[in-house]
């Protein structure tokens, strides 16, 4: 197996560079000069222009993806898989798009892979992604991941997971007496015992507040988490600080990621798990190329690598996110995963736009 790298946010990537270039082409005249009826022949070899666009640039040296889960285990699968190098960069949602943002005139990445597509579909707005370009086994995508391919293909869906699903402490409160839907988290009975992730911080919680505004249209989404709010919900950092909260008591219920849902469901903690008939907002992962990267065959690689049935179960089998809807067929969720799970999402170019100000609103609300 080959060596790969992995690098927290904020850590300097140097990679040597080394240009490659290929040219060649060549063009050959014969000409027939018998006496009487002489007849020109020209034979015209492909151009140096044709043969380039036909012929793939080599890359030039690692493939550096920036990601959020799966750190520990895609380098080596990749690796073993196809040969090519891989170094990883790993933050939260917001510390990668941040990073992202600021490298913006010189990127040092090839390949986002987020489970924030909302975010990376306002990336492929601005021209900053690949686009028209289509992976050669995007054909087995299951019928849900191929809603959410966008126009100009600046990414593929690889996933979905619950953004929030309805989790409680059965220690704390009865079944009979638990919240079945969203709306009655905003039930006076549940004052001062809900909690969530920040959906400016944490990745999958703004698809999981997203949803709820795009349903209820901006004014209405206001309104519903100003009444959950007002209830005193609690927003933490990100989800394992709402996980930290539940088992200790500090909240009772709250809307919680489905990994960390299950995660501690398998670590017997004394909750229960319960996915709302309306469905959960879901979080989709999605894998997009850098418009100018320097390593578009291993680029294209990765993605399709990520495509692979084999790689999504490796990822099901192994991660330490592994409670996801698989976005290709032949791939088999977690036994243990809800049957009748069922997963809404707000349009990604919706939630692109709005981002912003969603975000800003939920900030001036904790100011508040």
């Amino acid at each position: 197996m080959k060596t790969n790298g992995k690098r927290w946010l904020g850590t300097v990537l140097v990679a040597g560079l080394t240009a490659l270039t290929a040219a060649c082409g060549s063009t050959g005249n014969a000409a027939n000069d018998a006496a009487g009826n002489a007849e020109n022949v020209q034979t015209t070899a492909p151009s140096p222009e044709s043969e380039a666009a036909a012929t793939p640039p080599a890359d030039k040296g690692t493939l550096t993806v920036y990601l959020n889960d799966f750190d520990s285990i895609i380098a080596p699968l990749f690796e073993e898989a196809t040969g090519y190098k891989m170094e990883v960069v790993v933050g939260n949602g917001a510390e990668i798009m941040s990073r992202v943002e600021a490298e913006k005139g010189n990127p040092h990445w090839d390949v986002l892979w987020l489970d924030a597509m909302p975010s990376i579909h306002g990336l492929g707005a601005s021209g900053q992604l690949l686009e028209d370009w289509t992976p050669s086994n995007a054909a087995n995508l299951s019928d849900f991941a191929k809603g959410f391919l966008p126009e100009k293909q600046w990414y593929v869906p690889t996933g979905a997971h619950a953004a929030g699903v309805i989790v409680y402490n059965k220690n704390m409160v009865k079944a009979e007496d638990a919240p079945q839907t969203w709306a009655e988290f905003a039930n006076e009975k549940y004052k001062n015992m809900i909690g969530m992730a920040d959906p400016a911080i944490a990745a999958p919680a703004y698809p999981f507040v997203s949803w709820f505004f795009k349903e209820k249209a901006m004014d209405g989404g206001q309104a519903f988490f100003s009444s959950l709010m007002d209830n005193g919900m609690r927003v933490y950092p990100k989800n394992p600080n709402v996980v930290k909260a539940l088992a200790a008591g500090e909240i009772s219920i709250a809307a919680l990621q489905e990994s960390n849902a299950y995660a501690m469901k398998n670590a017997n903690e004394p909750i229960e798990i319960i996915w709302p008939a309306e469905g959960a907002p879901a979080s989709v992962r999605v894998a997009a190329i850098q418009k100018d990267t320097g390593n578009p065959n291993a680029a294209k690689a990765f993605v399709e690598f990520l495509l692979d049935p084999k790689t999504q179960q490796a990822l099901i089998d192994q991660g330490d996110e592994s409670y996801f809807q698989p976005s290709v067929n032949g791939v088999n969720a977690k036994a243990d995963r809800a049957a009748d799970a069922k997963l809404v999402a707000a349009d990604a170019s919706w939630a692109s736009e709005n981002e912003a100000a969603i975000k800003q609103w939920f900030a001036d609300q904790s100011v508040k």
